[in-house]
């Protein structure tokens, strides 16, 4: 979770007003794992505040916390502790991204997607940039090569390891779950994921026969 900036104040905000992210590619699930935070949350309650935006729509879209956010509400709770930050969707993106990787228990898939968007909100920031200052674009394979380097970075990966988990949003959505359930291993799934659409459905025929 970042830090909280000194300026903000955390406020209880009814659950009713928040709306989960977006695309948001990691899985809430009612595992051991969320029976012990909504446990934890039962007895002492949310002790580390989500971070939600604004929605242009009214109330709130959350941001970091979706795990808090489910487990209080199972645990009974009308508000969730929150700092309200005004943030542009690739910020938004990248935060939701950064605090969730911090997760022990992510799956193949989570990672992948998770990647893929920070990845994308980087090169479109970097473009917004460019716009604004007037500067000179660079190569798209440049604008890629330093997304990648800092999503590496911030993950703690190499290169060559974010390429091949962002090469796994490639494959169709029944060959993602098998990654996740491991029928398929990863290295396997990268390679699959150079497969045509149809080639990978003939694989998943040939597979399940």
């Amino acid at each position: 979770m970042p830090n909280q900036e000194p300026s903000e104040q955390v406020q209880q905000i009814p659950l009713s007003e928040i709306r989960p992210f977006k695309n948001h590619p990691f899985k809430v699930t009612d595992d051991e794992l969320m029976q012990q935070t909504i446990d934890s949350i039962m007895q002492v309650g949310v002790l580390n505040p989500a971070i939600i935006r604004p929605a242009p729509e009214g109330g709130y879209e959350m941001v970091a916390g979706h795990r808090r956010l489910h487990a209080a509400d199972l645990a009974g709770l009308k508000t969730i502790p929150a700092i309200i930050r005004n943030l542009d969707d690739d910020e938004a993106v990248i935060l939701m991204v950064d605090s969730n990787l911090q997760r022990e228990t992510i799956s193949p898939m989570e990672r992948a997607q998770a990647y893929k968007m920070k990845l994308e909100a980087l090169k479109h920031q970097g473009k917004k940039q460019e716009l604004q200052t007037g500067s000179t674009s660079p190569q798209v394979g440049e604008k890629s090569s330093w997304a990648v380097s800092i999503v590496a970075n911030d993950a703690n990966a190499s290169r060559s390891q974010v390429q091949r988990f962002i090469r796994l949003t490639e494959l169709l959505p029944e060959v993602q779950k098998k990654v996740d359930s491991k029928e398929i291993a990863f290295s396997p799934a990268v390679e699959l994921s150079y497969l045509t659409h149809d080639e990978q459905k003939q694989f998943l025929d040939a597979m399940d026969y």
